[in-house]
């Protein structure tokens, strides 16, 4: 059976500038910039932001802003990293009953992404 081995997130975003800031403020670093698009990247996780000036703004998305779960190994060390850089936190770390910890942050353009690690039994 084939096997998943990493994942990107294609976003569109009105701010290439902007948005490529958020991700480095979450440890991601430029890893390409074809015309109109950024790709950053971090351990084996992608996002892919393509400049759509007339997309609908996330923000008008409601619940479908969401884009993304990243699992971490370490959640509390990441959520001091991202605090410290000035990210927007929607959801402070918290222990939920589904055996994780997790945090949620907000892109400037209002893209919702939950990081969080397994407490328990998977």
């Amino acid at each position: 059976m084939a096997r998943i081995v990493q994942n990107h997130f294609v976003l569109a975003v009105h701010d290439l500038q902007g948005s490529s800031g958020f991700f480095k403020d979450l440890g991601f670093r430029i890893a390409s910039e074809p015309a109109g698009w950024i790709f950053l990247e971090r351990d084996n996780c992608m996002v892919m932001l393509g400049e759509c000036s007339d997309a609908l703004p996330p923000r008008k998305l409601g619940d479908h802003s969401y884009f993304g779960y990243l699992l971490v190994d370490d959640v509390d060390s990441y959520y001091q990293e991202v605090r410290a850089n000035g990210v927007t936190i929607r959801s402070p770390i918290a222990t939920k009953p589904w055996n994780m910890r997790e945090f949620a942050v907000e892109s400037p353009e209002g893209h919702r992404l939950t990081i969080g690690q397994w407490t328990g039994k998977q």
